[in-house]
C-alpha cells in the first residue's frame, strides 16, 4: 500500500530532505535571500472550508479534512493556494467507488444530480488535472484507491490488468513475484497511478528502453457518462482506428477509467546508471542526439545544460564527495561549462557491457569523461529530489517545472530561448529567477527539454501566485512559438489548456470538442481540463 501524501507538499510526510547550507547561500547570490513563510495549519484551513452542497450519502464523504486533500495538485499554484490556506474552493464531496459498477452507478448519479466528477489518482498532476475551482455546480471528488490491485495476469501474453487507482511501487510489487515489470516510472512514481498514466499520456525515467505509456497500454474499461467503452488488449489491430488512443491523454474528460491492462516484460538482470561529463553544452547535446540515434538498447539518457550541471552539484547531499568530484572534473579538464550525461543499461551482464562500450566511443569522441559514483548515487535518489521542494519552500523559495519536446533541429533554439525567458521574466518586478535545464526523453528525430525554475516567495500569497502565472505564461509563449509540444510528460490539464489549439489547430480541437461532447453530453466530467471551456465556474 502507498502512504498517504502531505496535504500541502510532496509526499510522505515521514521523508525529509534537507536542503544543504551551500545551495541556499547559492540561491541568495542567484535570486536573493529567501523569506520562510509562515503556512496555514491544516487545522485552520479546515476549520474555514465553505459547507458542503452535497448532503452526505452512502458512498460519499463530506468531511471537510477528506474534501481539502482532494481539492488540489502539485503545482506552484496549488502549493500556493495550500499553503497559504487561501483556497477558492473545495470539493464538495469525495467518492471512493472500488469497481466498474460503483463507477457507473456515480455516473448516473451524477447525471442524475447535476455533479460534476474530478478523477483522482495519485493527486500529482502538475498542470491543474485535479484543480478544484469554483463551479455552479456541486464537485464530487472520485478517488480511485479503492479500485487498486492486480485483477489478472496474463503471463504467456505478458499481459497484467490493474485497477486504475494502482500506484507506481504496488504495480512492481505484484509483478516482481513473477519476474515481471512494466518498467514505467515516473518521478512521481511513489504516489502516481496507472490510470493516470493513461489519462496524461505519461513518460517514465526509463522511458527509451520501457516505452512510454502508450506503447505499455494495450487495453482497458472505460465508464463514461453515455456508456462503457471496452478496449481489448490485442497485439495488433488494423480494425479502424485505436480506440485506445482516444483514451491516451484524455484526462477524465470521456469518463473514469476502470481497469487498465499492460504489457508487462521480463525483469532485466542489471540495471545500471552510468555518468560521463561533456566539456560544454554543444558537445552535450550532439552525443544525446547521436546516442538516440545508434539504436542502442539504451534505457535512458538524460544530458543536462551546464547550469542544471552546476544546479545538480550544489544540492547534493554530501558535500565532501561533490567537492572531491569538482576537483575530479577540473583535473579531467571538465571546466565550469561541462554538462552532465546520465545514461541507464538494462540487460544481462554481456548485453550491459556492449552498450556501455560504445556508449564511451560516442562521449570519447566529444571529448567526455566517465564519472565515477555519479550515476549510482543518482539512481538511488531519483525519487528523492522531489522533496527538496519542500525544503525549498520552507526557505523561502517557489519551484516549479514546465517541459516540452522539439525535433533536433529546434532543440538548441528553444533550450536557448527558454532558459532566459524565465531567467528575465520577473525583471519587471525587480525579481530574478534561477532556470536550468536537461533533455530528458530522447527520439531519433528529437527530444524533450525539461526545465526546472525557482524564484523568492513574496510576503502576499496572491503576489507569489502572480509571479507564477507571468512565468508560466512566458514559457508556454516560448515553447508555442518555438514549435514545441506544449506538453511532452505532464499533460494538459487546466494550466496549458488555453495553449493547446496552436498545436492542434480549429479542427483538431473542433473533433476533440466532439469526442468529449459525445461522451459526455451532460458535461458532467472535469470541465475546463485539457479544453479550455469551463463555463460552469464561478468567478
Amino acid at each position: 500500500m502507498t502512504t498517504q501524501r502531505r496535504w500541502n507538499g510532496w509526499g510522505d510526510p515521514a521523508v525529509e530532505v534537507a536542503l544543504p547550507e551551500r545551495a541556499i547561500q547559492a540561491l541568495r547570490h542567484l535570486v536573493g535571500p529567501g523569506t520562510p513563510p509562515t503556512d496555514a495549519t491544516l487545522a485552520s484551513v479546515v476549520a474555514a472550508a465553505a459547507p458542503s452542497r452535497i448532503r452526505e450519502e452512502p458512498g460519499l464523504s463530506v468531511d471537510p479534512e477528506d474534501r481539502l486533500r482532494h481539492a488540489r495538485g502539485q503545482d506552484a499554484s496549488d502549493w500556493i493556494a495550500l499553503r497559504s490556506g487561501r483556497l477558492p474552493a473545495l470539493p464538495d464531496a469525495v467518492a471512493r467507488p472500488t469497481d466498474a459498477a460503483a463507477v457507473r452507478d456515480l455516473l448516473d448519479r451524477a447525471t442524475a444530480a447535476g455533479w460534476s466528477l474530478v478523477p483522482y489518482g495519485g493527486g500529482t498532476s502538475v498542470v491543474g488535472g485535479v484543480t478544484v475551482v469554483p463551479s455552479a455546480r456541486p464537485v464530487v471528488a472520485v478517488d480511485l484507491a479503492g479500485t487498486a490491485g492486480l485483477r489478472h495476469l496474463d503471463r504467456a501474453s505478458g499481459l497484467a490488468t490493474f485497477g486504475a487507482g494502482t500506484a507506481g511501487p504496488d504495480i512492481e510489487a505484484s509483478l516482481g513475484p513473477h519476474g515481471l515489470t512494466v518498467g514505467h516510472a515516473p518521478q512521481s512514481f511513489e504516489f502516481s497511478t496507472v490510470g493516470g498514466w493513461v489519462a496524461s499520456r505519461s513518460s517514465g525515467q526509463t522511458s527509451m528502453g520501457h516505452g512510454r505509456i502508450e506503447r505499455l497500454f494495450a487495453g482497458g474499461r472505460l465508464e463514461a457518462p453515455t456508456g462503457t467503452l471496452e478496449m481489448p488488449p490485442f497485439p495488433a489491430s488494423a480494425a479502424g482506428p485505436d480506440l485506445r488512443e482516444m483514451d491516451l491523454g484524455s484526462e477524465g474528460r470521456l469518463g473514469i477509467l476502470t481497469d487498465v491492462t499492460l504489457r508487462a516484460t521480463a525483469r532485466r538482470p542489471r540495471e545500471v546508471v552510468r555518468a560521463y561529463s561533456v566539456p560544454d553544452w554543444e558537445r552535450a547535446w550532439q552525443v544525446g542526439r547521436e546516442l538516440a540515434g545508434a539504436g542502442l538498447p539504451l534505457a535512458m539518457v538524460r544530458v543536462s545544460t551546464p547550469m542544471e550541471t552546476m544546479t545538480t552539484l550544489l544540492m547534493a547531499p554530501d558535500g565532501r564527495a561533490t567537492r572531491l568530484l569538482r576537483r575530479y572534473l577540473s583535473w579531467r579538464r571538465q571546466g565550469p561549462e561541462a554538462c552532465l550525461i546520465l545514461v541507464g543499461l538494462e540487460g544481462t551482464d554481456r548485453l550491459v557491457r556492449a552498450v556501455e562500450g560504445e556508449v564511451v566511443r560516442l562521449v570519447r569522441a566529444r571529448r567526455g569523461i566517465g564519472v565515477p559514483g555519479l550515476g549510482p548515487a543518482w539512481h538511488r535518489e531519483r525519487f528523492r529530489s522531489p522533496y527538496l521542494r519542500n525544503a525549498l519552500w520552507a526557505a523561502g523559495y517557489a519551484v516549479d517545472t514546465v517541459e516540452t519536446a522539439v525535433d533536433w533541429s529546434g532543440v538548441v533554439a528553444l533550450a536557448e530561448a527558454l532558459g532566459p525567458a524565465l531567467r528575465t521574466g520577473l525583471e519587471a518586478q525587480g525579481e530574478l529567477v534561477h532556470a536550468f535545464s536537461h533533455l530528458s526523453h530522447l527520439y531519433p528525430s528529437g527530444s524533450s527539454l525539461y526545465v526546472t525554475y525557482i524564484f523568492r516567495l513574496a510576503a502576499d500569497p496572491d503576489e507569489t501566485l502572480r509571479r507564477w502565472q507571468q512565468l508560466k505564461r512566458l514559457a508556454s509563449e516560448t515553447i508555442v512559438a518555438h514549435g514545441g509540444t506544449i506538453s511532452h510528460q505532464h499533460g494538459v490539464g487546466r494550466v496549458h489548456a488555453p495553449y493547446l489549439e496552436a498545436e492542434k489547430g480549429p479542427l483538431g480541437m473542433d473533433a476533440l470538442q466532439a469526442l468529449v461532447e459525445r461522451f459526455d453530453p451532460a458535461g458532467i466530467m472535469h470541465r475546463g481540463v485539457l479544453l479550455d471551456d469551463d463555463a460552469g465556474a464561478v468567478s
